[in-house]
């Protein structure tokens, strides 16, 4: 009886020490990982609950900037708008239509879900290169509400290499041509030029040159966006495809605003990149803004 107490009392001692060397390891480690999270995500305390699931280091950049935002279509699934907005959230781009027949099945619940969220929003087209452009843009125009608290719509352009129904490329002036139809009729439907989205093929190949009084959204996911766009200024940048983000379960596109918070303000205020304001705000394009704004529009 006697031979089992020590044993007893030498095997709690032991076992004490070892979780006392543990918990001081345990806390130790903690500690580490902390600071190593603050080394290496230096502006992850402006959105603490947003990851991304694949990050990438050549897109580190994006994360210092202030304005951040997504895309959504019927892919993302029920959205949770106010846990999205609550997250920091400061706008939203929602599918609307493809083509000259295709609605996103979810748009009109996310567009009027985002509104009531608060969460800043425009509707984004599709393009099918083997339809008609003024067909494409009447179907834009029926289904997508005219709403002057909308963003800009977006006219996205990117082959369709994917397409069962339509793989193929058309020739760079037919896809200028029917750009151009798209454009102003959009334009004309919501009161505020289109944001052009893009990727590197498509820019490369079609837009080099081109419509540089447009505000330009463009994805480049590994790289920043000079490495990708040869001569491009852009105003929003999608930088990552496998983001994660409060209110969306699984993948979500995650985007930045090249700017400022004030500059964001303006963009919203007036429909304009601020940077265009100058150039195109005699001719009518961009909306008024007020002194104040106005007067600070490089901070």
């Amino acid at each position: 009886m006697k031979t089992r107490r020590r044993s007893s009392s030498r095997s709690k001692s032991s076992g004490l020490k070892t979780f006392v060397q543990a918990a001081r390891f345990g806390a130790l480690a903690a500690i580490a990982l902390g600071l190593a999270s603050c080394a290496v995500l230096p502006s992850a305390s402006r959105y603490p609950t947003k990851g991304d699931a694949r990050p990438h280091e050549g897109v580190a950049t994006a994360h210092r900037l202030p304005i951040h935002g997504v895309d959504i279509s019927k892919w993302q699934g029920d959205v949770d708008w106010a846990a999205m907005r609550q997250a920091g959230t400061k706008f939203a781009f929602i599918k609307a239509t493809e083509g000259g027949d295709h609605i996103d099945s979810k748009f009109h619940e996310n567009w009027w879900e985002a509104k009531k969220a608060g969460v800043p929003r425009g509707a984004y087209h599709f393009v099918f290169w083997c339809r008609p452009a003024h067909e494409q843009a009447a179907w834009f125009k029926r289904n997508v509400p005219q709403d002057p608290d909308a963003l800009p719509p977006v006219l996205d352009v990117e082959w369709n290499g994917q397409s069962v129904n339509c793989p193929k490329k058309v020739p760079r002036e037919q896809a200028l041509a029917m750009i151009d139809v798209m454009l102003r009729e959009m334009e004309a439907h919501t009161g505020k030029r289109p944001i052009i989205y893009t990727d590197i093929t498509f820019h490369k190949e079609i837009l080099e040159g081109e419509y540089n009084d447009y505000p330009y959204w463009i994805r480049s996911t590994a790289a920043e966006p000079q490495v990708r766009y040869n001569d491009r200024r852009w105003t929003f940048w999608q930088f990552t495809t496998t983001g994660r983000v409060p209110g969306v379960r699984g993948d979500v596109d995650r985007n930045t605003f090249y700017g400022t918070e004030n500059q964001w303000r303006m963009f919203v205020q007036s429909a304009c990149d601020p940077r265009d304001h100058g150039r195109l705000g005699p001719r009518g394009v961009c909306r008024n803004m007020d002194a104040v704004q106005t007067a600070s529009i490089d901070e």
